[in-house]
């Protein structure tokens, strides 16, 4: 997972893209954070990503995700740079960051087709009460976003999971916050639903990551650190 010569794999139609990193390095302005970062996040797996505060773990889910650009070396799908994949890339990849993004004056169903939508996706409404079934949220799909609570908010957006087709990569910022048991139970379905699939997940938690199927590899920051 991660290593000194990042692994690289092919990927057919029926099987999610292997995204790896090699000798990546991130700045956080003129401030450098990490260095020599080499990993490759491969199909049926979940890697947790640790480390101390203002290491740049969030940091690390943007340039993965291709929304920032690394100070040095390069993100891979499939051997490929992410520029050169473009759109092709944004249609396999789901990466939910700390932030909901989710629209205050759009009800719980509007704010999530309006998500799905940016990413290609056309969702039904039985698709949209089905992922909220998910997270236990469907009650909600017509109540204004504002309305809810931080929890609410939180199963609401990760109720994209549930729409996601694999093949795909997840990027997840801190999914278990402000979840109550019942949350993480139904948030670990879906990652060990997403692994069988074939898909793979990369996620940050402050929280200890209890997920048994499959159980995460881990990956910290603080090896990588560079030092005030």
């Amino acid at each position: 997972m991660a290593s000194s010569d990042p692994a690289v794999a092919t990927s057919s139609d029926t099987q999610a893209p292997t995204l790896s990193a090699a000798l990546l390095g991130c700045k956080r302005g003129e401030r450098p954070l990490f260095r020599s970062l080499n990993l490759a996040l491969c199909p049926g797996s979940v890697v947790w990503l640790r480390g101390r505060n203002g290491r740049g773990k969030t940091s690390l889910l943007r340039l993965l995700a291709g929304v920032a650009t690394p100070a040095h070396g390069a993100v891979l799908c499939d051997g490929q740079p992410l520029p050169k994949l473009g759109a092709e890339w944004r249609r396999r990849l789901l990466y939910i960051a700390h932030a909901n993004a989710l629209k205050e004056d759009l009800t719980v169903a509007e704010s999530l087709r309006f998500l799905a939508t940016l990413h290609g996706r056309t969702p039904s409404d039985a698709d949209i009460s089905a992922a909220l079934s998910r997270l236990g949220v469907e009650r909600l799909r017509n109540a204004p976003v504002r309305t809810l609570s931080q929890g609410q908010r939180r199963r609401s957006s990760l109720a994209r999971l549930a729409l996601a087709h694999p093949p795909s990569v997840w990027l997840l910022d801190e999914p278990f916050d402000a979840l109550d048991d019942e949350g993480v139970r139904a948030l670990q379905g879906l990652l060990t639903e997403q692994t069988r699939a074939g898909g793979s997940v990369l996620l940050t938690s402050h929280q200890e990551v209890t997920l048994r199927d499959p159980v995460p590899q881990v990956l910290n920051l603080d090896d990588f650190a560079i030092a005030a």
